[in-house]
């Protein structure tokens, strides 16, 4: 329900380029609340993003950036404060792949990893979040609602698949980046906290993703619209004593203990 009181808040998405991914998903639903929302894309697709939310009655804010560059960070956060003048709520959602590099998120055995490639991930999936959360925390702090929800993956902090060493690698870390933070900033209090998705639907999964997801306990892929429904509570009232935390998304995709 749209409150007078969220009407007054804001929230920034990163990572929200995707009609179908969890970053758009999560602007819709925060604006469905009446939040004015700011969300950034790596590429020009963003405005169309900005068209839909403001054709469902959402003040919306579009920015390009590469987010794993300082200055570009920082820019974000100079143009979303000159825009809405405060910030509430930040979800971290860029990572995972660059729609702009795709070259750059080919995975693979250990040994066939260079040094750049490494960074590369570390740099897209933690780099991003660390940059973005730095430049906004001045003006989260500022806030009688501070958030920041962190998406991460079951990917590493809860299982792991072959040859994604990088990125299990990067979304591991994020949970302790969260935590760390949590504790840092709980007194104030800001809450921070990540959420961890398993097999959900996009637009650009494969045949064996479709497969894996229909193995999941609950037989299917989760939504997007599912993973912002928590992101969304999360940064809501009811979870203002909660900080430091993971919720895993994934169906029981990690309960099983006999398989096969």
């Amino acid at each position: 329900m749209t409150s007078k009181t969220h009407e007054l808040r804001t929230a920034l998405v990163t990572g929200a380029g995707n009609p179908a991914g969890i970053g758009f998903a999560s602007a819709k639903a925060l604006g469905a609340l009446g939040y004015r929302v700011g969300i950034t894309s790596t590429t020009d697709r963003i405005w169309d993003r900005v068209k839909e939310l403001e054709a469902l009655g959402v003040d919306a804010f579009g920015y390009i950036a590469d987010l794993t560059v300082e200055s570009q960070a920082d820019g974000l956060l100079s143009a979303f404060i000159g825009k809405f003048s405060t910030l509430d709520v930040l979800v971290n959602n860029a990572g995972m792949t660059s729609v702009s590099a795709p070259s750059e998120s080919n995975e693979g055995p250990l040994e066939d990893y260079s040094l750049a490639s490494w960074h590369k991930a570390i740099a897209r999936n933690i780099d991003t979040t660390m940059l973005v959360t730095k430049a906004a925390m001045p003006l989260i702090k500022a806030s009688s609602a501070g958030r920041v929800i962190n998406v991460a993956s079951a990917t590493g902090p809860v299982l792991v698949m072959r040859e994604t060493v990088a990125y299990a690698t990067a979304k591991t870390a994020l949970i302790g980046f969260t935590r760390a933070v949590a504790l840092d900033y709980a007194h104030l209090p800001i809450t921070v906290n990540a959420v961890a998705p398993g097999w959900i639907a996009s637009s650009t999964e494969s045949e064996h993703e479709i497969r894996q997801g229909a193995a999941v306990p609950m037989k299917r892929r989760g939504t997007s619209d599912e993973v912002a429904s928590a992101i969304v509570w999360l940064a809501s009232p009811g979870a203002s004593y909660i900080t430091g935390q993971c919720i895993v998304i994934d169906g029981g995709n990690a309960l099983p203990e006999e398989r096969g």
